[in-house]
């Protein structure tokens, strides 16, 4: 029981970690929060749950065997991806057109969610680099400590990426300019980090 309880610990630890690093997705939730507000947003916390299962399951079974390339080529899809919605979050917050995808709620913009996460490199590094041995190990000795560190690490990550897009949605509440401002700098943001991606994805640096 109380290797169990350790592997949860771990799980809620490394989740707190993943979910306060700044990224491609948490840009995307922020933008997406300035713009159609809180509570439209909070479900895309969820994507993670989605996305992260190709993620966990190459990792843990097949990802030392693809190739070379793989990491680059997802990096580039991923960057040219985050430009995309960059672009659609900018126009639509300054108020230019409607967004390209517009911001309705169902499916697209969850979708859009997991796949800005999935095509970020952050959840493929950080699965093959800690997240993987230590589920590796866990899976080895029991089911029950593996499924232990995923409840911690998910419900962690989940929960502390809806904390801070409630956070940011409230500080746009404080005015009309405020809300603007936050929904055109988290644009910004997030088209730089997709022109970094794209960078790195072409010129492998």
């Amino acid at each position: 029981m109380g290797a169990i309880f350790s592997l949860f610990t771990q799980g809620v630890t490394l989740g707190f970690s993943a979910a306060a690093a700044p990224g491609p997705f948490q840009a995307f939730l922020f933008a997406r929060a300035s713009r159609v507000g809180i509570r439209r947003t909070l479900p895309l916390a969820l994507a993670p749950l989605l996305s992260d299962v190709p993620v966990v399951a190459l990792v843990l079974v097949a990802l030392t065997r693809l190739p070379g390339g793989f990491l680059r080529a997802l990096e580039v899809a991923g960057g040219a991806l985050l430009l995309w919605l960059a672009l659609g979050s900018w126009r639509a917050t300054a108020g230019a057109g409607p967004a390209a995808p517009p911001a309705g709620d169902g499916a697209g913009p969850f979708a859009q969610a997991v796949l800005v996460n999935a095509t970020g490199p952050g959840p493929w590094i950080f699965w093959s680099t800690v997240c993987g041995p230590i589920l590796a190990e866990a899976w080895g000795a029991g089911a029950a400590g593996a499924i232990a560190f995923l409840l911690g690490f998910y419900g962690m990550l989940v929960g502390g990426k809806a904390v801070l897009v409630a956070v940011f949605g409230l500080a746009g509440r404080i005015g009309p300019r405020t809300a603007r401002g936050l929904g055109l700098a988290s644009a910004a943001v997030m088209a730089g980090m997709g022109a970094l991606q794209l960078w790195r994805g072409l010129t492998g640096r």
